[in-house]
């Protein structure tokens, strides 16, 4: 035992060990190579977004005049209050609030609609279920600017044009969240349904007890998603506003820029594209958890 022992190699100078000692150090290389990728690709999106919010802090003179500063100057408060409270065409408040209104608006609707429709499709037995599902399906293929004429003469029709329905309402359909809670639903085992129907609880109290907080998740997911995609709109709004009141800041951005030998006020432009992008932003922070969760989670 004793030879044997003396003529033991060390753990550490043993193949095997030195072996996981290489493959660990080049795993700390590429742990550092993959952080500095990141860390450069980051620099390299925001560098825009910090060039936009130093054009927002300084005079129109030092926006104009090459080399633009790379430091904010000292016209914040000013630059964003003339943004605000006066813009160009409307203050950009206004424009500001009409965006939320009408993202939250869609992503609401969205949602609602869609859980709603995907618990009937699961949890309800009645004919062309199935056929009813996949003509939900395939409006996935019928988008907003293809179908924009007939759904402008149907808003028009009922009188809602330069109104905050007319902006939500064509919109709130949603054929992508309506499949994800359907896929949600049917990975819940039937023994739930039959637990809670052997309780007494009835298809309300079913969904709201049980199929919505288990949803918590994939909802925060959805509501990222469709809270910026509400906010981004621009084509349907630019189509049935036409007072400058109901515009929104998408709209807005787009009409401060100057046309013929019109001036460009680009202090005031830049501090009202760096509001617009408060709000999603804002969102995406806020909720990043559980937008994450919504994505990968697959065991509820």
């Amino acid at each position: 035992r004793g030879a044997a022992d003396r003529g033991a190699v060390p753990l550490h100078r043993t193949p095997g060990a030195l072996l996981m000692s290489g493959m660990v150090e080049k795993r700390g290389i590429g742990v550092w190579l993959t952080h500095a990728g990141l860390i450069l690709g980051v620099l390299i999106m925001c560098f825009p977004i910090w060039l936009a919010f130093v054009a927002s802090t300084v005079t129109q003179a030092e926006v104009v005049s090459p080399p633009m500063p790379l430091i904010p100057g000292d016209k914040f408060l000013e630059n964003y209050s003339r943004a605000l409270f006066a813009g160009v065409n409307v203050p950009v408040w206004r424009m500001l609030i009409n965006s939320m209104v009408m993202a939250l608006g869609i992503t609401v609707g969205k949602i609602a609609i869609s859980i709603i429709s995907a618990y009937a499709i699961v949890y309800f037995r009645f004919p062309f279920r199935m056929a009813f599902f996949w003509l939900i399906f395939m409006t996935l293929m019928l988008p907003v600017e293809v179908r924009i004429v007939p759904t402008y003469e149907v808003v028009a029709g009922f009188g809602m044009l330069n109104s905050y329905s007319g902006l939500i309402l064509p919109l709130i359909a949603s054929a992508t969240a309506t499949f994800l809670f359907r896929q949600l639903f049917l990975t819940i085992p039937e023994e739930l349904a039959e637990a809670a129907r052997i309780d007494g609880a009835g298809p309300i109290r079913f969904f709201w007890d049980h199929l919505l907080p288990m949803s918590r998740t994939n909802i925060a997911a959805l509501f990222v998603i469709l809270f910026i995609y509400g906010w981004n709109q621009y084509l349907w709004p630019l189509l049935i506003t036409t007072e400058p009141e109901m515009n929104t800041i998408v709209m807005g951005i787009k009409q401060m820029f100057p046309s013929g030998d019109d001036w460009a006020d680009w202090p005031v432009i830049m501090a009202t594209a760096i509001l617009a992008m408060a709000p999603p932003v804002a969102v995406v922070v806020g909720m990043q958890k559980l937008f994450v969760r919504g994505l990968i989670e697959s065991e509820k």
